[in-house]
């Protein structure tokens, strides 16, 4: 069986509850590290499936890896590998198969609720989810790429997910938290909450409210994402 290829870009925001469902789900993953050196690696066919974490730095910036992952990203595409990407992984998605990457001129930083759309794609990964509270963290914004379908927006960031050929997932959101992540991203990301006050920028005590409950509600959705994307896996 052929492994999922999960890229990690920065230590803090490895694969959290995509982990613990691909487990689950008895589906092998290798993580690759990004963020401590590691290559990317030139054959998306070796890997059932790949996907792209979050990160701190921007799609635009000129990073040798980022053109890698770019080509990867083509590359599993035109051979039918699921895709799959969140954060800053859905805006390397989105600038790979032609979207545009700018600032956002609202960061987004906390727990936000968010809409699905009104189009059958967009049923077939959330269910009958109308709403749903998701996790941010960014400051830039994707534009959803031609032939692909917009799933989720939020009051503050209309793209906020789509999918292509209804077996490629792009999401600005976070769906893979877990409790510890969220702790941390706090901890680390004091600074940065402090300095960009916003209408969508919480607390961090704001974003620690409450928190096992939303971690739990917020799996629940990442299932319905997650059960929906491992169908288009190969597994040989």
């Amino acid at each position: 069986m052929k492994p999922v290829a999960i890229f990690r870009h920065f230590p803090i925001e490895g694969p959290g509850y995509l982990a613990t469902f691909l487990d689950r789900h008895a589906i092998p993953w290798q993580l690759i590290k990004i963020d401590a050196g590691e290559s990317v690696p030139g054959d998306a066919g070796q890997f059932g499936g790949l996907v792209f974490m979050g990160g701190p730095m921007s799609v635009n910036d000129d990073l040798p890896w980022i053109r890698n992952e770019l080509s990867l990203i083509r590359q599993a595409v035109a051979n039918n590998i699921p895709v799959l990407g969140h954060c800053l992984g859905g805006q390397l998605m989105a600038k790979a198969l032609g979207g545009g990457v700018s600032k956002s001129r609202v960061k987004e930083i906390g727990w936000g609720e968010a809409s699905t759309a009104d189009n059958q794609p967009a049923r077939e990964w959330f269910g009958d989810l109308s709403k749903c509270e998701v996790f941010h963290w960014h400051g830039e914004i994707f534009t959803i790429p031609d032939n692909a379908t917009l799933l989720l927006s939020s009051p503050w960031c209309k793209n906020q997910a789509f999918t292509l050929d209804n077996k490629h997932l792009g999401l600005q959101c976070h769906v893979e938290m877990t409790e510890e992540m969220v702790k941390d991203w706090c901890t680390h990301g004091a600074a940065e909450i402090a300095s960009s006050p916003g209408p969508a920028v919480q607390a961090a005590e704001a974003m620690q409210t409450n928190l096992s409950v939303r971690i739990s509600r917020l799996q629940c959705v990442a299932d319905k994402l997650y059960e929906r994307w491992i169908k288009g896996i190969r597994f040989n």
